[in-house]
């Protein structure tokens, strides 16, 4: 595990990298705001070297149970993030339960919106109910390379080519209601789909 971190380490540093609008969210947490960074499954590898910087946080970043998911909790771990083990299908309740703990505490958190299994565009219903019970809000992020090989995959997975220039771009901050009921979740969850489907990258 130690080797393949090195080398995602060492082939991520040869992007080109561009962060747009993170300052605007991280203003916010350092007034006392807490945030869900999410992101399609299709997009996250771009984002682990630029994620290396949150570490002092120490975020938490729910990963399923399956053995894709060890291995990806592994560079996790190694990148300073928290990898609380779960999904929809197996151990989800406690997973979550743990992931809203550790949010209010350290007041970041991560979440692939469509993961591990999709399908591609459609956000679970677990971001929004994240939010909604440690009270914080969501923000989007996309990343998109001016290279890159898109995998035959259920979310056409992009891993941007070396020397790529890379962007980063975080959206709008979306917030989330704490009490709402079950028609107004749902809102929350189209509305927030309607909003990073325009961040998919589809080829």
């Amino acid at each position: 595990m130690s080797l393949l971190y090195r080398c995602i380490r060492g082939y991520s540093s040869t992007f080109r990298l561009k962060v747009e609008n993170e300052h605007v969210w991280m203003d916010h947490m350092g007034n006392g705001g807490a945030f869900v960074l999410c992101c399609w499954h299709q997009q996250f590898f771009s984002a682990i070297r630029h994620f290396q910087n949150y570490r002092r946080y120490c975020p938490p970043l729910m990963i399923s149970k399956s053995t894709d998911g060890e291995i990806i909790a592994g560079v996790a771990r190694r990148t300073g993030w928290d990898p609380v083990r779960g999904s929809s299908s197996r151990g989800g309740k406690d997973a979550l339960t743990a992931m809203i703990e550790k949010l209010k505490e350290r007041k970041i958190a991560a979440h692939i919106v469509d993961g591990p299994r999709g399908p591609m565009g459609r956000i679970k219903p677990g971001v929004i109910r994240l939010a909604q019970l440690s009270g914080a809000a969501i923000v989007p992020f996309y990343t998109k390379a001016d290279r890159a090989w898109y995998f035959n995959s259920w979310d056409r997975f992009m891993i941007p080519k070396p020397f790529s220039n890379v962007t980063i771009r975080f959206g709008d901050i979306f917030p989330v209601k704490q009490a709402m009921r079950e028609e107004e979740f749902e809102q929350h969850r189209l509305d927030l789909e309607k909003i990073m489907l325009g961040g998919l990258l589809v080829c």
